[in-house]
């Protein structure tokens, strides 16, 4: 690979890596306190959404048989994220438990948004780790995980999500007309279940019963155990309650991506408890640039469900001939979610598009919409 090949590569991935930025804006805040703290969440859910209104959208594909070896400058983007994201999170418990310019308010809200960058960017970094092959880089994954106390994430999102998404087996669907109030208490509730189960039929299936040290969940409590421990440590009593607090946050962040993925959108029914396979039309597509930026491709939701293994650079965009868009970015779009009656108004109408779009021969939608539809095998 010549000089400048590898100069244009990483001015290219250059973009994906403004999600850096938040920490030294999550520092600043700490060091500076007062209104200040609310910088972080301000910026983070407003500068993308005004800056993809200026930028526009980005509708092209790079080439999806690109090799590893020219990757790797995105591939150093989602691997730097983990050690930095740890040494700010603790970092930060650490100094808020030593200085005194910070009131409890101003504590609580210096961690939500420390959840902001825990969620809105470390859970999604390791979304994008656990897609790949080598154990580094779940393991890069799997720490990120237990630094929100959600490192089931990884067995729902892998064995259950991927497999059942858009059928009532997978509790990450948003059902038509749940509004996100009702859909997150469910889904924490749903995925933790679903995920223990899909581990423990696994070693089932090898023979194993569920408590074999093999069982990723060892490894999941283990590690989040270090981390309450190292909270502990850090910040005392107060700092435990900011680490759970921007847990709290960060979980939070990622269920309302997760309720706009996919909101109403099912697979058809073939009968016999079986789906037809996932498409592209199955998830919704935002090709918004500045906040694909941002989330790494996050947006482009359609192929990452179609071509699971396809890292973030590569994910192709589909026009709404292909796949259902999104009005606008996450950040607004998830803002809206808050407020079921502007979300239905928004979204119901474009959920009806779509079902006469795709499936005009489905006339009662009620078995879609409800948990006694049939389970996929």
């Amino acid at each position: 690979m010549t000089a400048p090949d590898t100069l244009a590569r990483w001015q290219t991935a250059l973009p994906f890596a403004t999600s850096f930025l938040l920490v030294p804006l999550v520092w600043y805040c700490a060091v500076q306190g007062g209104w200040i703290i609310l910088l972080i969440p301000v910026l983070t859910w407003n500068t993308y959404s005004a800056l993809d209104k200026v930028l526009g959208l980005n509708t092209q594909n790079a080439d999806p048989e690109t090799s590893e070896d020219d990757l790797f400058w995105y591939k150093l983007i989602t691997w730097a994220w983990t050690p930095i994201q740890f040494a700010t999170l603790f970092g930060v418990i650490w100094y808020v438990a030593r200085t005194d310019h910070l009131s409890a308010l101003e504590q609580i809200a210096l961690f939500f948004g420390v959840g902001v960058m825990t969620g809105g960017i470390g859970i999604n970094y390791s979304h994008e780790l656990m897609h790949q092959k080598s154990r580094f880089e779940r393991g890069l994954a799997d720490i990120l995980l237990a630094m929100v106390l959600y490192s089931h994430f990884r067995s729902e999102h892998l064995l259950v999500h991927h497999r059942y998404v858009g059928t009532p087996r997978d509790a990450v669907t948003a059902r038509y007309n749940e509004n996100f109030h009702r859909f997150f208490p469910r889904v924490l509730k749903e995925s933790l279940i679903s995920a223990f189960q899909a581990e423990k039929a696994m070693l089932a299936r090898k023979g194993l019963p569920w408590t074999d040290l093999s069982n990723p969940f060892f490894r999941y409590w283990a590690l989040q155990a270090a981390t309450l421990l190292l909270a502990l440590g850090l910040g005392g009593l107060a700092g435990l309650a900011l680490f759970l607090f921007q847990a709290l946050v960060a979980i939070w962040h990622l269920e309302l991506v997760n309720y706009v993925e996919h909101y109403g959108l099912t697979r058809k029914h073939l009968g016999d408890g079986k789906y037809e396979r996932v498409l592209p039309r199955h998830s919704w597509n935002a090709a918004h640039k500045a906040t694909n930026w941002f989330l790494i491709n996050l947006q482009r939701h359609s192929d990452h469900h179609y071509k699971p293994s396809r890292r973030f650079p590569l994910l192709q965009n589909y026009t709404q001939d292909e796949a259902p868009q999104l009005p606008y970015g996450y950040a607004v779009m998830t803002t809206l979610a808050l407020i079921p009656p502007v979300w239905r108004r928004m979204m119901n109408p474009r959920v009806r598009k779509w079902r006469a779009m795709y499936y005009p021969e489905i006339t009662d939608w009620k078995p879609y919409t409800k948990a006694s539809t049939p389970m996929p095998r």
